[in-house]
């Protein structure tokens, strides 16, 4: 057999919190993927032990919140602490993957404020960082970096306009805390805004502000749209964004319902309750 060093077990286990893995499953039922994983590494503890995949994903999820914090940790740390208990899933729509600019922001979060979190883990390089933070103004009310405890220094001498929010370990629990408030920014670009609309939402906002859309072609209406939400003042435009951002579904219910170590997977995958009760029962089955 061949022996793995913790660090390889470790970036292996990293790979399950991936969307496909978990598509797979609902969709074809196929475990292949974390079957692996357990013959690979833990055959001795999961395989024929009345254990459900449910309880194997809690164990490597632990182990990377103690060895190896991957973007995936910090990213399920967000849901938790900041969506569902800081700013409540009642009244705040959060997107993963949120794309300004030449930029995507890790998570975005829209409720009264919005806001832009980037993720910068232990394991991740800062090269693009200031080009991304300058993305992330032109359309949020308040950008955040996310970090490692032994990184706020570094990240301290970023923009002072610039949140800071550690992750950190507490009693063996991961937390989140604010070291640094973000400033509040108070422009839009309408043209880093327009182009992450859909094509619904700028007319929308175009409509409920003039009374009408434009009378011209499909061809001409995204250019006519552009050019007339820039005589939108400022504020206004603001609370038009910020109401057609919140329209966007997420399945709130399907978070809620979720095991802590999967919240931000059930938030990417957008997915319904029936796909989530087909995931629910398969992952309470029996490693075999």
């Amino acid at each position: 057999m061949k022996l793995y060093s913790d660090i390889e077990r470790l970036r292996s286990y990293s790979t399950i919190f991936s969307s496909n893995v978990f598509l797979r499953l609902i969709g074809h039922n196929d475990f292949n993927f974390i079957n692996k994983k357990i013959e690979r590494f833990d055959i001795d503890k999961f395989k024929n032990k009345e254990k459900t995949y449910n309880q194997y994903l809690i164990y490597i999820y632990e182990a990377l919140c103690n060895g190896y914090r991957c973007e995936y940790v910090y990213k399920n740390q967000i849901i938790n602490d900041l969506l569902l208990k800081e700013y409540k899933l009642s009244s705040t729509i959060a997107i993963n993957e949120f794309r300004v600019g030449n930029s995507i922001a890790d998570i975005a979060m829209f409720n009264g404020i919005s806001r832009a979190f980037e993720i910068k883990t232990e394991l991740d390089s800062d090269k693009r960082l200031n080009n991304q933070l300058l993305d992330y103004e032109k359309l949020f009310d308040e950008c955040y970096i996310v970090t490692h405890e032994s990184l706020v220094d570094k990240y301290l001498n970023q923009k002072n306009d610039t949140g800071i929010i550690v992750l950190y370990k507490e009693k063996n629990h991961l937390k989140l805390k604010e070291i640094r408030p973000a400033k509040r920014n108070k422009t839009i670009d309408c043209e880093a805004l327009i182009r992450c609309l859909r094509t619904v939402e700028y007319k929308n906002i175009i409509g409920n502000f003039y009374g009408k859309i434009p009378d011209v072609s499909s061809f001409k209406m995204f250019d006519t749209c552009l050019l007339m939400m820039k005589h939108i003042p400022v504020d206004e435009l603001h609370t038009l964004m910020m109401t057609e951002f919140k329209k966007r579904k997420i399945e709130k219910n399907v978070i809620l319902s979720s095991p802590k170590v999967l919240k931000h997977l059930c938030l990417s995958l957008n997915m319904n309750f029936n796909a989530y009760s087909i995931l629910n029962e398969r992952l309470n089955q029996y490693i075999i």
